[in-house]
């Protein structure tokens, strides 16, 4: 048992990604498969899918996107931000601008999990889970 689902979550993507592997299976979760579509639409995934059959709560395998010419993974950083010992939270007019507009920070708000500009345009504010660029 894992004490930060997310921070595994996050962990295992970016370890497959350095090791240059095509596919990362993860145990599932709400907000992991949340996490995953948002990743996806913002073009840092090439696909996912979420299998119900293995285990109790079942798995997300998520494959891996590389830059066609040079190899390198899509995801150069993943890093979490809000940890379970120190909960990182923002408002609309205080989300982080990653890499100048290049990045995006995933936030936890009172209406789902979105992305910082998502946020932003909505004006909500949340928990900060991690920063993707």
């Amino acid at each position: 048992m894992t004490t930060d689902p997310i921070a595994d979550y996050l962990t295992r993507v970016r370890n497959a990604s350095k090791a240059n592997h095509r596919v990362v299976e993860i145990p599932a979760s709400n907000l992991k498969k949340e996490i995953t579509k948002i990743l996806f639409d913002q073009g840092y995934i090439l696909s996912y899918k979420f299998e119900d059959d293995k285990g109790p709560q079942g798995t997300i395998k998520i494959a891996l996107k590389y830059d066609k010419a040079t190899k390198e993974p899509v995801i150069r950083k993943i890093q979490r931000i809000s940890k379970p010992g120190l909960r990182k939270y923002a408002s609309s007019s205080e989300l982080p601008r990653i890499l100048n507009g290049l990045g995006i920070a995933i936030v936890s708000t009172s209406h789902g999990v979105m992305t910082g500009k998502q946020a932003q345009a909505d004006n909500v504010g949340g928990e900060v889970l991690c920063y993707v660029y």
